[in-house]
C-alpha cells in the first residue's frame, strides 16, 4: 500500500533583528502549523534565554478609576459604569509596604499604574518620590501613567525608573473601534519621549477584543518594527468586565492566544515576553504551553490594576511543577539618551 505524501509546510526565514516586519510577514508565522510554529519559537527563545527562568513582576494600581479616556476595554474609563469608584493617588507609605510585599513573595519588578490621560505636575512628583523609594528596595521600577508631556520622562528617569509602560493595545487598522479619545500616534509620541530619556520601553497589547488574526498580525508587527522593539513586551488576553463595551465578545481561541506569544517571540527574540492579564482564566496546561512559546515573564500577586490574578502561591506551585525557576539575570541597560 502506498503511503500518501504529506508535504512539509516552508518555515519562513529568520529575519534580521533590526528589520522592519511587515504585518504579512507576522500573518505568515501565525499561518504556520501550531508544531512547527512552536518548535521555532522555541529556538528562537533558547538562542537568547535560560528556557526554565521566569521574570516576576508585581502591578500595583495607585491611583484608580475616573479616567477620561474611552478605551472599550477599561473597566477604569468614567465612560462605562462598571461600579467602579474613582480613588485618589495612594499615599507612598502604602506604595512601600506594597512593594515590600511583592518583594518578599519573589517580584523582581514593581509596577505602579495611574488611571490618568496623563499625569500634571504635581501628580509626577509624587509618583517619582515613589519610584525612588521603590528603587531603595533593590526592586527593578516600572510606571504607567499615561501620555507624557516634554521633560516629564526625563524626571522620571531621575527619579531612578528602570520601564515605562505605554501599550499600542491594537494595530493601527483596528485601533478606532477600540478608542476615540487618544491616537495612534499620541502612543507613539510619548514611547518617543520614553526612549529619548534612556528608559527602557515596556510596551504590548490586547488581543480577543473582537480583532481578527491580520490585525493581531498588525499589532506585533507595529511593535516589533520599533527601533529598537521594546525591552519589555506585556501580551494581555481581554478581561471581560459587565458595563465596558467589549462585554460579551466572543473569546479568543487559546491556541491563537499561545500563537501570539509564539510570533512575538520570533520577531521580538530579546525582549521580554509577559503573561499579563487573561492569566486567571487560564489553565496551568495553557500557560505552560505560553512558557514554551517564548513567554519569559509574567505579572505576579493576586490582582492587577482592576481584576483578579492568579494567587501568589499557585503560581509557585506551577513553576514548581514545571521545574522553572526566578530569572536570576540582571534589568535591561537603559539605551544612551539620543
Amino acid at each position: 500500500m502506498q503511503t500518501a505524501y504529506i508535504p512539509v509546510p516552508t518555515i519562513p526565514k529568520p529575519m534580521p533583528e533590526s528589520a522592519a516586519w511587515s504585518a504579512e510577514e507576522v500573518l505568515k508565522l501565525y499561518d504556520l502549523p501550531f508544531m512547527d510554529l512552536i518548535h521555532r519559537a522555541q529556538q528562537t527563545h533558547r538562542a537568547h534565554f535560560d528556557p526554565n527562568a521566569i521574570q516576576l513582576s508585581s502591578l500595583l494600581s495607585i491611583k484608580t478609576g475616573g479616567c477620561p479616556e474611552d478605551c472599550a476595554y477599561c473597566p477604569q474609563s468614567a465612560h462605562h459604569d462598571t461600579g467602579l469608584e474613582a480613588d485618589k493617588l495612594m499615599p507612598l507609605e502604602d506604595v512601600i509596604a506594597a512593594a515590600r510585599a511583592a518583594q518578599a513573595g519573589g517580584a523582581q519588578r514593581f509596577c505602579m499604574g495611574a488611571a490618568w490621560r496623563s499625569p500634571k505636575p504635581h501628580h509626577l512628583e509624587a509618583v517619582a518620590e515613589m519610584v525612588s523609594a521603590v528603587k531603595e528596595l533593590g526592586m527593578e521600577t516600572c510606571v504607567t501613567l499615561g501620555m507624557l508631556a516634554e521633560g516629564q520622562a526625563e524626571q522620571l528617569k531621575h527619579a531612578g525608573l528602570d520601564y515605562y509602560n505605554h501599550n499600542l493595545d491594537t494595530s493601527p487598522e483596528f485601533y478606532g473601534k477600540i478608542i476615540s479619545t487618544r491616537t495612534y500616534q499620541d502612543r507613539l509620541d510619548t514611547l518617543e519621549r520614553v526612549r529619548d530619556a534612556g528608559i527602557n520601553v515596556c510596551c504590548g497589547g490586547i488581543v480577543g477584543m473582537g480583532e481578527s488574526r491580520r490585525e493581531r498580525a498588525g499589532l506585533i508587527a507595529q511593535l516589533a518594527s520599533m527601533e529598537p522593539y521594546p525591552e519589555s513586551v506585556p501580551i494581555n488576553n481581554l478581561v471581560q468586565v459587565e458595563g465596558t463595551p467589549l462585554a460579551g465578545v466572543e473569546a479568543l481561541d487559546p491556541f491563537e492566544f499561545v500563537r501570539t506569544i509564539a510570533v512575538a517571540r520570533i520577531t521580538m527574540p530579546k525582549a521580554k515576553v509577559r503573561l499579563s492579564a487573561g492569566r486567571e482564566q487560564m489553565d496551568d496546561a495553557l500557560q505552560a504551553l505560553c512558557f514554551m512559546a517564548g513567554a519569559n515573564s509574567m505579572f505576579y500577586g493576586d490582582a492587577l490594576l482592576t481584576t483578579a490574578n492568579p494567587q501568589m502561591q499557585a503560581d509557585q506551585r506551577l513553576l514548581a511543577r514545571l521545574g522553572m525557576h526566578i530569572d536570576a539575570e540582571p534589568a535591561h541597560e537603559a539605551p544612551a539618551c539620543r
